[in-house]
């Protein structure tokens, strides 16, 4: 993890009708961490997560990613910064018509429709198995797969582009202890091979302990603290005690000390 900044945030205000989610919120993302995001219900994280890819525009505030502003961006400008990031949300978001293998190639298309289908498919077929897929894999549509195998496959499409930054949306909700797990293992070790930086968002307190750089906590509207997770211990506020000193807390913390 450098010292370099990828991602600011400085000002953030989104609402919906009366409900404000943000006010003045404020982030860094640096360079090559996992850095794990968490909060209560309604704190608005896979809300920041959309501001910042450009799925939902703020009220108020500035977003800058990878040196480039993403307010008001032209959509040719915004679609070339986004080719440089990849996204697994947190139902996968599969196409249900298409097999893993075109789902994985549909940005490829969009970004490179030059490439002939038989490096299509090679490229397919080598993110499938950087996600820890099987090669027969490729040929199945997403009902034929269990649930964490459409987060593999997810995984895979949001690695097409050989992208810079990964944003993930809870992505092993669901997921049983032994598979959320070796999904984790399968992040850090993607974040060490394609020197990658992630933004993750996660209720998994075992990810937070086994993976996370460092943790920023959504609350009071705002990003209230943001370290790492025994720097966040010391912190006095109310809800991140309870979130890490409370019993799940003390069970994570106990699992992994225990590995």
């Amino acid at each position: 993890m450098s010292d370099e900044i990828i991602i600011t945030i400085r000002g953030l205000r989104n609402s919906f009708g009366e409900q404000v989610i943000h006010e003045d919120l404020d982030l860094d993302v640096r360079r090559g961490e996992i850095l794990g995001v968490v909060g209560g219900s309604g704190t608005g994280k896979s809300v920041l997560m959309r501001s910042i890819i450009g799925l939902q525009t703020p009220d108020e505030g500035e977003v800058e990613v990878l040196g480039e502003n993403m307010i008001g961006r032209e959509e040719d400008e915004a679609k070339n910064i986004r080719r440089r990031w990849g996204v697994l949300f947190q139902n996968g978001a599969l196409f249900s018509t298409l097999t893993v293998a075109e789902n994985v190639e549909v940005p490829i298309r969009e970004y490179f429709p030059f490439i002939k289908e038989p490096l299509l498919d090679e490229i397919a077929g080598y993110k499938i198995a950087m996600s820890g897929l099987p090669a027969n894999a490729g040929p199945k549509y997403p009902s034929e797969l269990s649930g964490g195998m459409r987060k593999r496959a997810g995984l895979a499409r949001a690695l097409a582009l050989d992208p810079e930054l990964l944003f993930l949306d809870e992505p092993t909700a669901g997921l049983d202890p032994i598979g959320a797990a070796a999904f984790d293992e399968l992040i850090e070790g993607l974040k060490e091979r394609l020197e990658l930086t992630v933004f993750l968002i996660t209720h998994d307190l075992d990810t937070l302990w086994a993976i996370c750089d460092r943790v920023a906590v959504l609350a009071d509207r705002k990003v209230v603290a943001v370290g790492t997770i025994e720097e966040l211990l010391a912190l006095d506020h109310p809800w991140i005690q309870e979130y890490f000193n409370g019993p799940r807390g003390r069970a994570a913390l106990a699992g992994l000390k225990g590995r």
